[in-house]
């Protein structure tokens, strides 16, 4: 017979570790969620990558953000499934090769330091990119099954079921909100839509936000075919 101490004692563990692991999760739901919606080839899209998400990776930024990478862009999908981007063939390749990446490689900076080596050189990322990572085989195998075409699918469905539906690409929503273009402080918009307890980062402290703006001049890819600045 179990005596009644061990029982209560038992009881106290596991209400710990509940309550432990639910504010785990609180935590991580306080996070910013921060999607980009975006194709491989848009040459705005890869500037933004490249130059201007980095900072949420090569600071604490991350620890109040969650970064979501959406490769779809403005490709249209036929009655029959087929997929036509606006970049062409070759940008459905990368678009469906990066969303192969993004299954395989589960946290979330290997994800985006692995597709802006792609986005660094979309000619020879293959040559390059992999180094660090081991996982050339399963993402390759990803790409070359048809789990690349269902993945691209539902990119497709998450990009055109988006409320507003998106403009052009990049295309960036915090906790669901567009931006439209107005990605010039992105960082500080982050900070003031944080609302969880962790401390805020350094780079949410007003001087640093004073620096320098965000992101670069951004050259925009409409969905109907126009490309604006």
């Amino acid at each position: 017979m179990v005596s009644p101490s061990l029982t209560k004692l038992v009881f106290v563990a596991c209400f710990v570790l509940f309550t432990f692991s639910d504010k785990l999760v609180a935590e991580e739901s306080d996070k910013v969620q921060l999607y980009l919606y975006y194709e491989s080839l848009c040459p705005g899209c890869q500037m933004f990558i490249v130059n201007d998400l980095v900072k949420f990776f090569d600071s604490d930024l991350d620890t109040i953000t969650d970064v979501k990478l959406v490769p779809f862009g403005n490709a249209k999908v036929s009655d029959n499934m087929t997929v036509t981007c606006q970049h062409g063939e070759e940008e459905c390749k990368l678009n469906a090769f990066e969303a192969c990446a993004i299954k395989i490689l589960t946290n979330p900076k290997s994800q985006y330091t692995f597709i802006r080596c792609v986005e660094n050189d979309t000619e020879h990322f293959q040559q390059e990119c992999f180094q660090g990572f081991g996982d050339e085989k399963d993402v390759n195998d990803c790409y070359n099954s048809d789990i690349s075409k269902k993945l691209i699918l539902e990119n497709a469905k998450q990009t055109m079921s988006l409320k507003p539906k998106h403009v052009f690409v990049p295309w960036v929503t915090l906790n669901g909100k567009p931006l439209y273009n107005k990605l010039d402080d992105l960082v500080s918009q982050v900070c003031n839509t944080y609302k969880g307890k962790a401390p805020l980062p350094k780079q949410c402290n007003p001087s640093a936000l004073s620096e320098k703006k965000t992101t670069s001049k951004l050259q925009f890819s409409y969905a109907n075919g126009a490309i604006k600045y």
